[in-house]
C-alpha cells in the first residue's frame, strides 16, 4: 500500500494560505519534493502554536516579496529564519485609489484590469527580483517559504514559475494557483475605502491574472524557456541543477 501524501495545506491561526508545493508530477514523471518549498501570506502574526508547527518543518529561509513599508508593518515572527527581502512594491490599491479620487466610479471590472496590469509589471519591472529568488533556490536555502502580504499574487507568480521550471503541466499549475481562493482568509478591514466588489477581486485570484503575466513573457521573451534562461538565469546547466534539487530522483 502506498503511503498517503503529506498534507499540502497547514491550518495556522496567524497565517493563511500556508502550503507545500511538493507532490506535483514534473519532468520525466518525477514528483516535486515535499517539505522543501512552501508558500504563505506574511508571517508577522504567527501564534506560538503556529511557530512550533513551522519550526517542526525545519524552515531555514523566507523570501519576502513585500514592499519596504509592508515589510516594516509585520516582521517575521520566527527569529531563527533568515529573511531575504526581494521587494516588489505594491501598485494595485494606489492605482485604484487614484482612479477613485479622479471621480471615476469603480467596479469589479476595474479591479480585474488593474490586477492584470500588476501581473504584467511582475515581468516587465520586477524580473530581477524573481531572478534573485531563483539564484537563492539554486543554493542551499531549503526548506524555505516564499511569501508577500497576502501570499497570492507576487507569491503566486513566483510559485507558478517554480513549478513551470520543474516541468509541472500548465493545468496543474493553474489548479495550484487557484487553491488560494480556498485557503486565503481575506482581511475584511483591508482597503475598506474601496467598493466591496472591488475588494472581493483584490482578495482572490483568477486565472486571467496569471495568464496576463505569461502572455507578457511570450511577447517580451518569445517563450517561457527563453524567460527562464535570459530573465531568471536558468541556463541549461542551472536548470538541470534546479530540477535535480527539487525533483525526486
Amino acid at each position: 500500500m502506498r503511503n498517503a501524501a503529506p498534507p499540502r495545506h497547514f491550518s495556522l491561526n496567524g497565517a493563511s494560505n500556508f502550503r507545500d508545493l511538493g507532490g506535483y508530477v514534473g519532468k520525466d514523471g518525477r514528483a516535486v519534493r515535499w517539505r522543501q518549498i512552501f508558500r504563505s501570506n506574511h508571517l508577522g502574526d504567527l501564534t506560538e502554536a503556529d511557530i512550533a508547527i513551522l519550526r517542526g518543518l525545519g524552515l531555514r529561509s523566507a523570501f519576502d516579496f513585500r514592499g519596504l513599508e509592508e515589510r516594516g508593518e509585520a516582521v517575521c515572527a520566527i527569529e531563527e529564519i533568515t529573511v531575504h527581502s526581494l521587494p516588489v512594491e505594491p501598485t494595485v490599491v494606489a492605482t485604484l485609489r487614484a482612479r477613485l479620487a479622479s471621480g471615476k466610479a469603480l467596479s469589479a471590472i476595474d479591479g480585474v484590469e488593474v490586477m492584470r496590469e500588476s501581473y504584467i509589471g511582475y515581468v516587465r519591472q520586477n524580473t530581477q527580483r524573481y531572478r534573485s529568488l531563483f539564484a537563492h533556490l539554486l543554493g542551499d536555502s531549503a526548506p524555505l517559504v516564499i511569501h508577500c502580504t497576502a501570499g497570492k499574487d507576487r507569491t503566486g507568480f513566483a510559485c507558478a514559475l517554480i513549478l513551470h521550471a520543474l516541468g509541472v503541466p500548465e493545468d496543474v499549475i493553474a489548479e495550484d494557483y487557484l487553491l488560494t481562493n480556498r485557503f486565503y482568509r481575506r482581511d475584511p478591514s483591508a482597503t475598506n475605502d474601496l467598493p466591496e466588489d472591488v475588494r472581493q477581486v483584490l482578495g482572490s485570484v483568477e486565472s486571467s491574472f496569471l495568464v496576463a503575466a505569461f502572455d507578457a513573457i511570450r511577447r517580451d521573451y518569445g517563450d517561457l524557456q527563453r524567460y527562464l534562461s535570459d530573465g531568471l538565469g536558468l541556463g541549461a546547466a542551472e536548470h538541470a541543477t534546479f530540477q535535480a534539487r527539487y525533483l525526486e530522483a
